[in-house]
């Protein structure tokens, strides 16, 4: 008996819309490796339609006054709150996470930066008025960009959506949203939870459109003629892409790439919490995540013991079905990305060695085992590119310069941390290391004050904070005469 797959639709102007040539693409739990639903596979005529959309909203969006955006805002969080055990189910079939870890990690965080960017919506002020050449005052006016388009992963579909839509729509932008064509499902629910909000208090529809689709519905996004701003969260290559593409009519470009995080353990770290913490932190989401703590470089003179305490946290981590409440991550997000870290593995030079995991585990959904590899050497690929799985990579260290240089030397510099007891030192190290983000005695909490963003391939902008709010705004200068 054949299950009948679940219908997901885009979300233009208020309404529910198949693509306009009526493609689809099959959606796929990867608990299971079976698909569950189809998603529109949205081409030109969509992303103009949403696009028409946004543009038409964009004024009267744009001209509230911000404590009604403010309102609205704090309606659709409190919404996510009241609907959020549906959020939960529809991320856990979106990409087989578990139902708790997504119930308490993740659900919390996001109304929380829903309520945040809702407070930041009544911030946006300029400069003090002032007379900088005789007889002329000067202001400083910060207003919302226009329509953004935005494009999400599939690692966190629901809270990438969040991290970008707030603060648009606190700044007074207006938004269209692609999730990943892997994981559409609970960017569908959130368009509408949103919608439902935005006809209760009166708003024009468009102010948030969900297109479905892939790589190619992205580019058509980008490059359309309407979007003042373009926004994504993904790989470096996507990245690059869709930079190409906005600078065709000079778009602003938010950017938030890859990671490959130094983990920095010093011979004073207290080697028990560290190895407990940095498990968690680089195995969490199936290492699925940019600031994931995956590439460990240890003092030489606590390696063995370290390494020998990591793979043991390893094998007692467990991955397993979403509904299973003892395990700490679920599967890794599609066939591709299983194919990806197997390969990394498969390809390990000679001088590595597999401390733990290092296979699939089962024959049914893309599940990876927690995975230790000691032995590793600063030019080695896997030291040098994303694995972006449960993969820990262990280096040693001799000295302080030297972790230094390790560290710094690749490509990514989004997130880091510093392990160790010595206060000057964890000040020396957070000013050398060369990352967005440097963690001291921690890694991977993120709270809606701080910013989130790297430099160097992995990007540039920033999440969260106000600074990711004013990356939403520009800046424009009146100077009036007094005479």
């Amino acid at each position: 008996m054949t299950t009948e797959l679940r219908r997901l639709r885009n979300y233009i102007d208020g309404a529910f819309r198949d693509a306009a040539d009526g493609r689809t693409t099959e959606v796929v739990n990867p608990a299971t490796g079976e698909p569950y639903a189809t998603a529109p596979l949205s081409g030109a005529a969509d992303v103009d339609a949403a696009m028409a959309a946004a543009e038409a909203a964009f004024p009267a969006w744009r001209d509230l006054v911000p404590g009604e955006r403010q309102k609205a805002l704090l309606k659709i969080a409190d919404a996510f709150e009241a609907r959020a055990e549906e959020l939960i189910a529809a991320e856990s079939e979106n990409t087989g996470k578990p139902i708790g870890l997504t119930r308490d990690e993740e659900i919390p965080p996001m109304i929380d930066q829903i309520r945040f960017f809702a407070g930041a919506a009544r911030m946006l002020e300029g400069r003090s008025a002032g007379e900088y050449m005789e007889g002329l005052t000067s202001i400083i006016r910060r207003e919302p960009v226009g329509v953004c388009a935005q494009v999400a992963p599939w690692n966190y579909p629901m809270m990438m959506a969040v991290w970008k839509f707030a603060p648009a729509l606190a700044a007074g932008n207006t938004v269209v949203i692609k999730p990943s064509d892997t994981t559409p499902a609970s960017t569908v629910l959130i368009a509408e939870i949103i919608g439902g909000v935005l006809a209760e208090l009166g708003h024009p529809q468009g102010v948030f459109n969900v297109i479905c689709g892939d790589r190619e519905t992205g580019r058509l996004m980008v490059e359309h003629s309407v979007p003042a701003m373009a926004s994504i969260t993904g790989s470096v290559r996507a990245g690059k892409q869709v930079a190409e593409s906005a600078s065709k009519d000079v778009k602003r470009v938010h950017l938030e790439l890859g990671g490959k995080a130094p983990v920095v353990v010093f011979e004073d770290t207290d080697i028990p919490k560290a190895v407990e913490d940095i498990s968690v932190a680089g195995f969490f989401n199936a290492g699925q995540d940019c600031t994931a703590a995956t590439r460990v470089l240890v003092h030489e003179s606590i390696h063995d013991e370290f390494v020998s305490a990591l793979a043991k946290a390893a094998a007692e981590t467990k991955t397993g079905a979403p509904d299973d409440e003892d395990v700490l991550y679920g599967p890794l997000n599609n066939a591709n990305q299983l194919a990806q870290v197997s390969g990394f593995i498969d390809r390990l030079p000679a001088h590595a060695k597999v401390e733990a995991g290092g296979h699939r585990v089962g024959d049914k959904g893309f599940f990876y085992a927690p995975t230790v590899v000691s032995g590793l050497k600063q030019d080695d690929e896997i030291i040098q590119n994303e694995v972006f799985g449960p993969v820990i990579t262990v280096q040693t260290f001799s000295e302080e310069a030297q972790a230094i240089s390790y560290a710094n030397g690749v490509e990514y510099a989004l997130a880091s941390s510093v392990w160790t007891k010595d206060h000057a030192r964890a000040m020396r190290m957070s000013k050398a290391l060369d990352f967005g983000c440097v963690w001291i005695n921690t890694h991977i909490p993120l709270v809606a004050e701080m910013p989130h963003g790297g430099f160097k391939k992995s990007g540039y902008g920033k999440d969260l904070s106000a600074y990711g709010f004013e990356d939403y705004t520009r800046i424009k200068h009146v100077m009036t005469s007094l005479g």
